[in-house]
């Protein structure tokens, strides 16, 4: 009986949202495939880094690893944060670092190393921050950790937040750290790996001068590359796109370095920091996908403007709807459904084209998302899943990952252009439109239903022309994320909101949680010669096509 009521719910959730429709027409253009569509969806992170050999966590790196083996990578904070172990909210240690009675070093690397064999035992890859403060090095010890969220603003940024006291004990740590890598994992492993230094220099995460990073940046890159000669390198990993002048004058600097001087490479890869802004509309809430993009913008112009940089990758070290992962609350609900889900749908292509109008490298674009231990359950907290249990946004980046080979134009009657999104964000109509790859006689399209405001519309009814057919019908399966598709939070509702569901409860909102394939609804037909694939997409609803022939 109880199945029964949860599957009524779900079919008149499904019949209301189809009481109208709009037609969108998206044309593919199968026969001109251009560049290859880079996997920039790849990396993740997190404040946390002793969640990761959690008993969720290693679970869901584990998820993270089988997107695609061996080419994620993990992004965390306070790796060199003192304390043994301790964890909570925006929190972590490791005690790499204390000293003795005399001020001498002591290393550890236990923690540290049980958090990179986490993630390398499930197929996901370091990228190493190099941060925070260890106690014993900071100036201003005391306060040193702070207890979020029951902590002021000011509370948080305590002792590591401070430049070292004595650079050269820093550097000889990083150094250490490195070459305890190096023998650990061997260099063909640690050759993969992305180094950068500190979290967002140009806010209160850092309590130093501009110059002080700077000579912090130089230390901590001329260490790691002493022990290991060919280490990618790179940063500043700063807030709010371009920081003002803040990235301008880093990359300058960095031209300037001893290391350009030496002939070695200034930086092996660029990168920053790029957030949305969510606002409370009419009682709802109404993203901000305008100012996340136009941090990007404004980021990727001011590389453009270095002819040195212009092959240089860059990863967007956080790329996300807003800040603050581990704040919750009913008003940050929306990370728990598809609203989360159809803006990192929408707006990862969107990454895409900014780096094509600039002429720049993007490399990758970093989800600032992981999950929480023991906390409640759907608490709205911006993560991938929630006690062992993957919400809906996890199914997007499972559709990224079956998209591959060579990305394909596309034009939709129904997408917000790139200007207006930049100026505007999507207000008026929704945003429907695709991304599309070919590889050899595989074609995969991945279509969105997007709006910024977290409000009811009509489905749209989508027609995809692909053009004449390779040869043949294709093989054509179609996965869905909607209010009854892929999607955990909308059962966990329909079951009462349990905080302590029952094992058949928690069997069953993990099958949900998977990606699901569906048939109904999707037509394949031919007209004039195109094949054309047809199907109804929920607002924020986000699909993927996979064609395949013989």
């Amino acid at each position: 009986m109880k199945h029964h009521l949860i599957a009524v719910l779900f079919l008149s959730m499904s019949f209301s949202a189809r009481a109208e429709t709009f037609p969108v027409r998206i044309k593919i253009e199968a026969s001109q495939p251009g560049a290859e569509l880079k996997p920039i969806w790849r990396f993740f992170g997190a404040d946390e880094p002793n969640y990761a050999y959690m008993k969720h966590g290693s679970e869901l790196l584990g998820h993270l690893g089988d997107l695609k083996k061996n080419e994620v990578f993990f992004r965390t904070h306070n790796l060199l944060t003192t304390g043994k172990g301790e964890h909570g909210l925006k929190w972590g240690s490791t005690n790499a670092y204390t000293e003795d009675a005399a001020g001498n070093p002591v290393y550890d690397w236990t923690i540290v190393d049980r958090i990179f064999d986490a993630y390398l035992t499930n197929g996901v890859r370091p990228y190493v921050q190099i941060g925070f403060m260890p106690q014993a090095l900071s100036p201003k010890p005391e306060p040193y950790r702070h207890h979020f969220p029951d902590a002021s603003y000011e509370e948080l940024f305590g002792g590591w937040a401070y430049p070292p006291k004595d650079y050269a004990k820093w550097e000889e740590l990083v150094f250490q750290w490195a070459k305890h890598c190096m023998e650990k994992y061997g260099e063909e492993e640690v050759l993969h790996w992305y180094w950068q230094v500190w979290n967002e220099p140009n806010i209160d995460y850092w309590r130093g001068t501009r110059e002080e990073f700077f000579k912090l940046h130089d230390g901590s890159m001329r260490a790691v590359r002493r022990a290991i000669p060919k280490a990618r390198f790179g940063g500043p990993d700063i807030a709010n796109g371009k920081g003002d002048d803040y990235l301008k004058s880093f990359l300058d600097h960095c031209l300037k370095s001893d290391a350009a001087s030496n002939g070695a490479a200034p930086l092996d890869f660029i990168s920053f920091h790029a957030k949305g802004k969510p606002v409370q509309h009419e009682g709802q809430v109404r993203m901000g996908l305008a100012t996340h993009l136009n941090d990007i913008n404004d980021a990727f112009a001011v590389i453009a403007g270095y002819p040195e940089f212009k092959e240089t990758p860059i990863v967007i070290g956080e790329s996300d709807p807003e800040g603050c992962a581990a704040c919750m609350g009913q008003n940050l609900a929306y990370r728990n459904g598809t609203l989360y889900s159809s803006y990192t749908a929408a707006s990862f292509p969107r990454k895409l084209d900014l780096a094509e109008k600039h002429g720049i490298n993007l490399e990758g674009a970093l989800t600032w998302s992981f999950q929480f231990e023991d906390q409640p359950y759907f608490a709205g907290f911006r993560s991938l899943a929630t006690n062992g249990i993957d919400k809906p946004v996890l199914n997007v980046f499972r559709m990224f990952s079956r998209m591959d080979g060579q990305r394909l134009p596309v034009i939709s009657d129904a997408a917000v252009p790139l200007e207006e999104i930049l100026k505007n964000g999507v207000r008026k109509s929704p945003d429907v439109s695709a991304l599309a790859a070919r590889s050899d006689k595989r074609i995969t399209v991945l279509v969105w239903h997007y709006h910024d405001d977290n409000i009811d519309g009509p489905d749209a009814a989508v027609t995809l022309n692909l053009g004449a057919s390779p040869g043949g019908s294709p093989k054509v399966t179609r996965t869905l994320i909607d209010e009854t598709h892929s999607n955990s939070f909308t059962l966990w509702l329909a079951m009462g909101s349990p905080q302590s569901p029952t094992a058949e409860q928690i069997r069953d909102l993990e099958k949900i949680s998977q990606l699901a394939e569906v048939s109904d609804d999707t037509q394949v037909s031919s007209r004039e010669g195109n094949l054309e694939v047809s199907f109804p997409l929920a607002r924020q609803g986000v699909t993927l096509v996979e064609l395949e022939w013989q």
